[in-house]
């Protein structure tokens, strides 16, 4: 909203200073500090209501090293980063930029059903929560959204890279003395289903074409694969995220890391020059998602202030599947979602573990026996960091290990780039 304000003081009034704001690298600055102090800030005062409307979390007795000293530790505190990125993103973005307006429907749309989950568990009382069907249906019904405006919406689209031979194609080019060869982009976007892949020609796949070779589709019919793949990766990242939401700080910490390389990624393909040095597609207008990702890094780092061991704060479902939800939304949107089994690497394999542990257990009850499978586990208890809290490691330790594993993943995801 404030760009709106800036930009009729400049236009109008030529207010000196009102002109910065054009500057999506400084609105983006703007929208991390805004969210930095909102969390810090309000975070506290939110902290103080949760106490008192004595909205604490139920632990389970699950036998770990300081598990009852955090009993009645507030719940619900996903308001809190909720709040510290939806109120820079109105003050500092695009307001009607089509990605920032699926961003927020997918901000507030996890975050109701993450809420409506803690709601169930403190208030009525229940530990199973929301059940697992309603979240589900919930994300399927994000997924749907998503991916019917990703395939439908004039303002989602791409620059094609073609060879320059003609007047007809886009304005750079790395050396005019072999204009002839150099990559450019089209003038005209168009609209497609193609996306970013390591490893492959091109760093592209093409979903359009994909459905035609593996299902006889016509292109016209390329959203009967797309939008499944979508829901799909949509209800995996949340789940991940509400998996690895288990210790303290390590989600949140988690998902800063991957909102810096989703940041620098989405920078990078809505900007010309620097899409095509990466040899990656141009996303028109798809730069004002770096406001948004600025809002949710900041969001997340405040949060961490009072979510670091020992926690004051926990974020329930209602932080944990909206910042998973986020990030596998962000990552469509920017053509990047395949990428995600790398730069999401700590919630694979927190997820991994967990079907690892329940599957191996099955097998060995049914082999040896229901005794013999309670006494020989895989893992000493699942998801993955549980283990390593039986296994006698300081929850610090194993947070902060973590992190050092999800700042390599994301190195390693920036790499892919220029993998082909």
């Amino acid at each position: 909203m404030l760009y709106y304000l800036f930009e009729f003081l400049d236009k109008n009034y030529n207010v000196p200073g009102a002109g910065v704001f054009q500057y999506i690298s400084f609105r983006s600055v703007m929208a991390l500090v805004a969210s930095l102090i909102i969390s810090l800030l309000f975070g506290k005062r939110v902290i103080k209501f949760l106490q008192k409307q004595q909205i604490g979390e139920t632990i389970r007795d699950l036998g770990l090293k300081g598990q009852n000293e955090k009993q009645g530790t507030p719940t619900m505190g996903g308001l809190i980063i909720i709040m510290g990125i939806v109120i820079p993103t109105l003050l500092f973005s695009k307001v009607h930029n089509i990605y920032i307006i699926i961003m927020l429907i997918s901000t507030l749309w996890l975050g109701c059903i993450g809420f409506i989950d803690d709601y169930i568990k403190v208030f009525k009382k229940n530990k199973a929560g929301l059940k697992g069907v309603f979240k589900v249906i919930g994300q399927i019904g994000l997924g749907l959204i998503v991916g019917t405006l990703v395939y439908t919406h004039p303002d989602i689209v791409i620059r094609e890279r073609v060879q320059s031979t003609a007047g007809n194609l886009g304005s750079i080019s790395a050396n005019t003395t072999t204009q002839l060869k150099s990559p450019k982009y089209a003038r005209h976007s168009s609209k497609s289903l193609k996306t970013n892949i390591p490893f492959f020609k091109n760093n592209e796949l093409n979903y359009g074409s994909l459905s035609n070779t593996f299902f006889g589709l016509n292109s016209s019919f390329s959203w009967l694969l797309f939008i499944p793949v979508v829901i799909l990766i949509i209800t995996a990242v949340s789940n991940g995220a509400n998996i690895t939401d288990g210790i303290d700080g390590l989600a949140s910490g988690t998902s800063a890391i991957i909102g810096v390389v989703l940041g620098l990624l989405a920078y990078v393909s809505g900007n010309m020059i620097f899409a095509d040095y990466l040899n990656i597609m141009y996303l028109p207008n798809a730069g004002e998602l770096v406001v948004f990702i600025s809002a949710f890094v900041g969001a997340c780092i405040g949060f961490l202030w009072y979510n670091t061991f020992p926690a004051q704060v926990f974020m329930g479902d209602t932080g944990s599947l909206a910042i998973g939800g986020i990030i596998a939304v962000f990552a469509i949107l920017i053509r990047k979602e395949l990428l995600l089994p790398i730069l999401c690497g700590v919630f694979v394999i927190e997820n991994l573990s967990v079907i690892l542990q329940v599957i191996y257990f099955k097998i060995m009850r049914k082999r040896f026996g229901l005794e013999y499978a309670q006494s020989h586990r895989l893992f000493k208890m699942a998801p993955l960091h549980h283990h390593y809290q039986k296994s006698g490691f300081h929850e610090s330790k194993i947070v902060i290990r973590f992190f050092i594993i999800g700042i390599a993943l994301g190195a390693l995801t920036l790499i892919t780039l220029k993998l082909q």
